[in-house]
Parts: structure tokens; sequence; C-alpha cells
């Protein structure tokens, strides 16, 4: 299977061909081009289709190459395209969800996640060939199995509320409480950094926290580790240590392949299946270049070729 420049040759190939047709047609250069990137990585898309004998679906923001769209990572707007890519699939032959997202928002996720365990009766494995954080380690941990590379990695799962670390202002809170019992001359210094806080945030975070934990909790319990004896006691202890804010440091945080089996996550080493490998990091690869060099920043699609797709607006046009 071609890597990275590879199949970006193979891209300018056909776009080579693609730009000729345009030509002729006095038009289109744009469309034409972009069709070239469709069509080489939906021929890719297929192809590990074929080779699973499973239902793919690719859920890909473009985060990494578009910093700063509000959209691009996980909301309610996804469940359409989900919808849309798994109308007319045979449910009966599961789902590999690809996964390359910085996570979004947990309702979001918990209404996709439920979604889509009723269409494929639990049978999902999701694929993560670079990066599923936050929101997207939440999916992951909601599948049967996670397939992961030496490369790829998920994140912790604490909650953030309006960028703030939900874990971090109850630690404040506790810590001003502590600091003003044995100082009170601090109440001044606190009150200037308690009062940034709206009324009611710290309940909301301490709300977060609870269901971002027993979300990952129960998913773990009854998908992952269904019908074994110590699911429960397995399920608590991953999302503990998922959702670590001291231990974890940082929510940007990378968990790799090796972590994610120590803490006890199923996780399957893709490159044990070379051509499994090729053909999921060619896939990815593909992905990269359509987010990289089109105007698209979302793109869910199934291997029928069947997508929503994203795409930045030109300046005083609306978003597509």
């Amino acid at each position: 299977m071609p890597n990275w420049s590879e199949v970006l040759t193979e891209i300018q190939q056909l776009q080579g061909h693609h730009l000729q047709l345009a030509n002729q047609l006095q038009g289109q250069h744009l469309q034409m081009a972009n069709a070239a990137v469709d069509d080489i990585r939906r021929k890719y898309l297929q192809n590990l289709h074929n080779h699973t004998s499973r239902n793919v679906i690719a859920y890909y923001s473009g985060f990494l190459s578009k910093p700063g769209i509000a959209q691009s990572d996980i909301n309610d707007e996804d469940k359409n395209g989900f919808m849309m890519a798994v109308h007319k699939l045979d449910k009966a032959k599961g789902l590999d969800l690809i996964l390359h997202t910085p996570g979004g928002d947990i309702g979001a996720t918990q209404s996709i996640v439920n979604y889509l365990h009723k269409m494929f009766k639990r049978d999902i494995r999701a694929i993560v060939p670079q990066i599923a954080m936050s929101a997207g380690t939440m999916i992951a941990c909601s599948s049967r199995c996670i397939l992961m590379t030496e490369h790829s990695n998920l994140g912790p799962i604490d909650p953030h509320l309006r960028g703030v670390p939900a874990y971090g202002v109850i630690e404040e809170f506790k810590r001003a409480h502590k600091e003003i019992q044995k100082d009170p001359n601090k109440i001044a210094l606190w009150s200037n950094i308690i009062s940034q806080y709206k009324p009611t945030f710290l309940s909301q975070c301490e709300n977060a926290i609870k269901w971002s934990n027993e979300f990952v909790q129960e998913q773990l319990e009854n998908v992952m580790f269904e019908g074994e004896e110590d699911a429960k006691k397995k399920a608590k202890n991953i999302a503990m240590i998922l959702a670590d804010y001291k231990g974890n440091r940082r929510h940007e945080r990378h968990i790799h392949l090796e972590e994610c089996r120590t803490i006890g996550l199923k996780v399957e080493r893709i490159e044990d299946d070379k051509i499994l490998q090729d053909l999921v990091l060619t896939v990815h690869h593909c992905y990269m270049h359509s987010l990289m060099n089109t105007a698209s920043y979302k793109m869910i699609e199934n291997h029928n070729g069947v997508a929503l797709v994203k795409q930045q607006a030109p300046p005083n046009q609306p978003p597509r």
C-alpha cells in the first residue's frame, strides 16, 4: 500500500487527468481537482472494507491543519452525518469506526454512541490511526475493542467547561477554602480569583465530572467488558485513571498504545496485521491530504462514499 508521498503522487496524477478534462470542458478546474482527492480516498476506504468485510465509517476532524474552527469538534450536527453514513448499510456486518478528533461535547458524544450501538448492536471496533482525544477517547471506550498503531494515542477524559478544566476549578475552590481558613488575610486575594466564576459554575463542574466518569465507566462495563465477572471493577479503575486530573497533569496528554493496555483497555496493535496496517494508514493519509488541501474541515464518510463534508466558507458566504 502507498505511503504519504505516494498517495499524494497518485492524487496529483489523477488531478492532472481531471484538469485536462476540465480544460476540454472549459472550466470547473477546482471542482475537478478536488474530485481527484475524493476518488483516491474512497478507493482506499473501499479497499479497507473489502479486507475486513465490515462496515467502515471514517470520522475525521481537520483540527490539526485548520485549528480554531469551532465546529471541527464533536457536536450534535454530527448525528446527521452518521445517520447519512449508516443508512442502507448491512448492520449485521458490524462497524469499524475510524476516529481522528480532538473531542467535543459530551452530550453529543453520548447521543452518537447511543445511536451507533442501536444500529450495530454494539458490534463496533474503534480504529485510531493517530489521535482520538477527550470525547474521542470516550467514543473509543464505547467499542468492543480499540485498534491503535504505535504512534496513535487516546487522551484524558476530564471535562472542560468554557475552556476551563472542571477538576481545576474544584481544586482551586478547595485551595482557597484551605488557605483562607489558615490565613484570613488571603480573602481579598482569593475573592478576585473566585469572583471570575459565575454563580452555579462550581456545581456545573461537579456535574460534568460525574457525567463524564459515569458515562465512560458504563460503556466499558457494558460493552468492552460485557459478560466478564470483574467488568465493573475494571471499568471503574480505567475511568478513574483516564479522568485523573492530577495524574495526567494536562488535558492534552497523549496516552499511547502500551499505556492503554497497561491501564486495562482492550487494545489491538494494528502493526500485528501488516495488510490491515497498510490499509488503515493509507486511508488516514488520504483524509489528511483531503483536509489539508481542500476547504474541508470535517468529514463523516462510509466505505460506499456516502459522506457529510463540512467546508470553510469563502468570505461573505455562509458555511456549507
